[in-house]
């Protein structure tokens, strides 16, 4: 087997761990299955993960990083700050379409964490890494189309993440729908009418 560095090695066991878990879940996934899975021994995993619960963050965080991707990919600065902000939802949206049993698999985390003793602090890190990164965002694009927001930004960061993991529950459950596109729109009306235009900013401020 070919050496490779310690870093790049989690991260194969890692995706690994997402590809075995989504198709058995998490309870019935076990280190000799995700090994199986990367195609290396189980000696290499302890080496890599000392302990579950290292796997389960490493697995919270990288999940949770391929939405963040493809969504940073898709909210450049367009024309206008709704086309922005559908942008983000549209490519959001197209991946739990995509990939529907990967977004389940972080509800069975959070689920399993809750449940299980001395795991409950991964359950809060994965919402706060939520929070943390829809803050981010916000705080990027706001810099980049130089706009001022109507509430502080861990409010609508803490908003957005409790919109989109509701929106995303009810997708799992429910099934494809027409209705999606109207309720996309709807939500992002709301998200970007909570911009504050120039002449409310100067009214409010002053000269």
């Amino acid at each position: 087997m070919a050496r490779m560095p310690s870093a790049e090695r989690r991260r194969q066991l890692t995706e690994a761990a997402i590809r075995a878990m989504t198709r058995d879940g998490v309870p019935r996934t076990t280190t000799r299955s995700i090994a199986a899975e990367a195609g290396v021994s189980l000696s290499v995993f302890h080496y890599c993960f000392d302990s579950k619960q290292a796997l389960i963050e490493s697995v919270i965080e990288t999940i949770t990083g391929h939405s963040v991707t493809v969504v940073r990919e898709a909210i450049r600065p367009r024309a206008t700050l709704r086309e922005t902000v559908a942008a983000g939802f549209r490519a959001y949206w197209d991946h739990v379409s995509a990939h529907p049993g990967e977004h389940m698999l972080t509800y069975e985390l959070t689920q399993y964490a809750l449940r299980q003793p001395g795991f409950e602090h991964l359950a809060r890190r994965q919402y706060e890494l939520y929070s943390d990164t829809y803050a981010e965002l916000v705080e990027q694009l706001s810099r980049d189309m130089d706009f001022v927001l109507r509430v502080p930004v861990p409010v609508l960061a803490r908003y957005l993440a409790a919109m989109t993991d509701g929106l995303t529950l009810n997708f799992l459950v429910l099934g494809d729908d027409s209705a999606w596109a109207d309720i996309l729109d709807t939500i992002t009306d709301h998200v970007a009418g909570l911009v504050r235009d120039t002449d409310e900013v100067w009214t409010s401020d002053g000269p």
